[in-house]
């Protein structure tokens, strides 16, 4: 005889404060196409419009690239992170570096650890002004959109022309720089940054004191401090609640020791307090490349190295601070050529699984404002 399959669960039945009795279901959120937010599916339990639980599924585009990099050269490495958050790939770049040179004992001269602070604040102030663009949007503000690639455009021309990429870029070498920078930079870099400061202010007229906007992110998803702690958040999205860990600040790297420039820290920790906090950092970025970009020293941009790396046997680790937050570089080396095992510390993963603790009670609508908050890009999480 055909064995009984068991009947299915029945849904549970609540009990509403109006006497209706209503029944939890699931929704499936995602995946989305990867030209989004990434390829991400959420599973929300629902009752009604408010959100009960929310599962994350990721892995939709995980490469094994850490596995990759027991393959590879430590050179070969260093191409790999910019496919990874690729909204941070000069900053991905040169944690690797620095964890190279760390273990090399190797000491960068002093035109390139400049040039890679002034590369890293241009790659923060991009990705910074695609969030915002693409924040509004989600909240149904299409003008947003326009406004921020407008702006991110200028980065991107001064990117192209000293690396020849706009994207993927790994111009950020083991000892330095892959070759110097262009005649333009300085010239260009300049011009964004008084172009910029005028445009900034029209992202708060245009977003940031729209009274709709306001009502859909003040008081939404609030993450406290010790919540940010516990749940190992970092970047723009813990510094909102309070939580100090700008590694910038913490563990100074290039040259960040010799600029002057505020951690941004607000208290409130709800969405918009998370917007907020990106907003006043890129007026901070702004501020750390015009302390630099006329000092850049004289002088080579690259010590040599061997083509081919060993590192000493030991474990190293260095982290950067990303434009999402706390990336770390843990290399295990048993001296050969390729680590014997690295791994990657990205800040969207647990970035993204605080989620559920956001959104929980929350109604759809404001799941999408939460996730914009937390500016997930997913292959930074499918590693």
């Amino acid at each position: 005889m055909k064995e009984q399959q068991p009947p299915l669960e029945e849904p549970p039945v609540v009990e509403n404060p109006d006497g209706l009795r209503t029944e939890e279901y699931f929704v499936n959120m995602g995946p989305q196409h990867p030209s989004t937010h990434g390829v991400l599916q959420l599973v929300l339990t629902i009752n009604g419009e408010t959100i009960v639980n929310i599962e994350p599924h990721i892995g939709y585009i995980h490469r094994s690239i850490e596995k990759m990099c027991e393959r590879d050269t430590y050179r070969q490495i260093v191409h790999l992170t910019d496919r990874m958050d690729y909204l941070s790939c000069h900053m991905n770049n040169e944690a690797v570096c620095l964890a190279v040179e760390k273990a090399l004992e190797v000491e960068v001269p002093e035109r390139a650890k400049v040039v890679r602070t002034i590369l890293s604040e241009l790659t923060r102030l991009a990705s910074h002004q695609l969030w915002w663009g693409v924040m509004g949007m989600d909240l149904g503000a299409i003008t947003t959109f326009l406004y921020g690639f407008r702006d991110r455009e200028m980065i991107n021309d001064i990117f192209e022309e000293t690396c020849g990429a706009r994207l993927t870029m790994n111009y950020i070498a083991p000892g330095g720089l892959m070759y110097d920078i262009h005649p333009n930079f300085q010239r260009r870099t300049k011009a964004f940054v008084e172009h910029f400061k005028k445009k900034l202010p029209e992202y708060d007229r245009l977003l940031s004191d729209n009274i709709i906007f306001r009502k859909r992110t003040e008081g939404i998803g609030i993450l406290s401090k010790e919540d940010a702690i516990a749940f190992g958040v970092t970047g723009p999205t813990a510094r909102a609640s309070g939580f100090s860990c700008d590694v910038r600040k913490k563990q100074p790297y290039s040259a960040y020791d010799r600029v002057d420039f505020e951690e941004i820290l607000l208290e409130a920790g709800d969405s918009f307090a998370r917007y907020k906090a990106r907003i006043l950092e890129m007026w901070e970025s702004l501020k750390i490349i015009e302390q630099l970009i006329d000092n850049i020293p004289e002088g080579e941009h690259q010590v040599k190295t061997r083509q081919v790396i060993k590192l000493p046997k030991g474990e190293f680790y260095q982290r950067v601070e990303t434009a999402r937050g706390e990336f770390g570089v843990y290399i295990i080396s048993d001296g050969k050529k390729s680590p014997y095992r690295l791994k990657f510390r990205s800040p969207g993963f647990s970035n993204l699984f605080v989620l559920n603790h956001l959104a929980k009670g929350a109604k759809i609508a404001d799941l999408v404002a939460i996730m914009s908050t937390l500016d997930l890009v997913m292959p930074d999480i499918d590693r």
